[in-house]
């Protein structure tokens, strides 16, 4: 793909999910570089829905750069036609970089990232391992609170990536030259397995936290109990299964290639949360 000249500074920088784990680190790194940046939601102004195309065009308004997160995932079904129309109508309206955010491993978000890649503007794909930050804001703080994470992992490594390292790349990628039509999969430092997290995380608050691997089939339970649709319920029962066969179980070095230093490590997050009161109740 041809790159094409850096976005003006003074031009807005779009920001899908950017009250989110990775969003928010990248509204504050881009508004760092000097661009205006716009966060869309639906609370926002202009109101943004992924479910109403009527809202997409305001917020595009003036964009030259725009980082994609899709809720509630990018290998959902739906997500390619609506990623991809939103990416066309992005680049139709003058945005000229897009870093989208997906997951590694997960062959059900090919067809989005394919989408996006396809209508018009350079595209950075950002495939992710598991956030460290799940434990502290997101899927397992309930279960660190009640001192017993249950999920569906097994013994498999996960190489925990931290939000900050994804959101430094995202904003490399829509500030600087050379990432265009390149996919980064993004990992931490080193592989854990969720008991190796749970207990790092117990060292850091200063009692034990108990890790449950439970088969895939029987963790439907645990998400119907977080309110989630049955639809929703069964899809990431699926999913959970999928990439914690053992497909993600290495490292990396795109954190290094592309920042210049090496990604932050599952210890320092975890002490780092404990210090700011991440599992204070």
């Amino acid at each position: 793909m041809t790159q094409t000249p850096a976005p003006n500074p003074a031009g807005t920088a779009l920001v899908l999910g950017g009250t989110g784990k990775t969003g928010r680190h990248v509204v504050r790194a881009l508004a760092a570089h000097g661009l205006a940046v716009r966060t869309a939601s639906r609370s926002g102004e202009p109101p943004f829905d992924w479910a109403d195309r009527a809202t997409w065009a305001p917020v595009l308004d003036g964009a030259t750069v725009a980082y994609l997160a899709y809720h509630p995932d990018v290998g959902d079904p739906g997500a390619a036609a609506t990623l991809g129309a939103f990416a066309s109508l992005a680049a139709a309206s003058g945005v000229r970089r897009i870093a989208l955010l997906s997951a590694r491993g997960e062959d059900l978000a090919l067809p989005a990232e394919d989408a996006v890649r396809s209508a018009g503007a350079d595209c950075t794909v950002i495939r992710a391992s598991w956030f460290c930050q799940n434990f502290s804001e997101g899927l397992f703080r309930d279960g660190v609170l009640d001192g017993g994470i249950v999920f569906p992992a097994g013994t498999v490594g996960e190489p925990f990536v931290d939000a900050r390292d994804i959101a430094d790349i995202a904003v490399a990628a829509l500030t600087g030259d050379g990432h265009a039509g390149l996919t980064y999969d993004v990992t931490g430092p080193r592989l854990l397995t969720f008991a190796d997290a749970a207990a790092e995380i117990g060292a850091a608050i200063g009692r034990p936290i108990r890790y449950t691997a439970v088969p895939p089939r029987e963790y439907g339970p645990h998400l119907a109990a977080l309110g989630l649709p049955d639809e929703a319920v069964d899809f990431l029962t699926q999913l959970f299964g999928d990439l914690l066969d053992g497909r993600n179980a290495r490292l990396t070095g795109d954190v290094e290639r592309v920042l210049g230093r090496t990604p932050r490590d599952f210890g320092d997050f975890a002490r780092e949360a404990a210090a700011a009161g991440a599992w204070r109740r």
